[in-house]
């Protein structure tokens, strides 16, 4: 499957316009490619109580569940300046989830495969070993 990353770039720009960060004044917007060859987006949405923020990777994956599931295939992030951003922590671990070691994400460094992104991922494999030995 190509992947079309100027579109993922766009879509990403795109709903980044409508994020709601009174707060911390940086949107975010997230543009994902599924494996059946829909892009789903996010963007950040803020709330007062600091800790209870939705990222836009939050968004994405919500978006991917509810329109049918499926894999992440490629995923680009974007701030309000249009930049190509990194992931935090939290969202590197969610989009694994969703997309496992083989998606892709376009860093501010390049295209990189899952596996550079969040080396030594913690996932269900690693549940199903503990559950193993009990």
């Amino acid at each position: 499957m190509g992947i079309d990353w100027d579109g993922l770039r766009a879509a990403a720009r795109d709903v980044c316009a409508r994020a709601y960060a009174p707060y911390s004044h940086y949107p975010v917007g997230a543009a994902g490619l599924a494996d059946d060859g829909r892009v789903v987006a996010g963007c950040n949405v803020e709330n007062a109580g600091y800790g209870v923020t939705l990222c836009a990777e939050c968004g994405l994956v919500s978006a991917l569940v509810a329109s049918g599931g499926g894999r992440l295939v490629a995923v680009a992030c974007v701030n309000g300046a249009g930049e190509t951003i990194m992931p935090c922590g939290r969202c590197r671990q969610l989009l694994w989830e969703h997309g496992g070691p083989s998606m892709l994400l376009d860093t501010p460094q390049g295209v990189l495969p899952m596996t550079q992104v969040l080396p030594q991922a913690f996932d269900e494999g690693d549940l199903e070993a503990v559950a193993a030995d009990a």
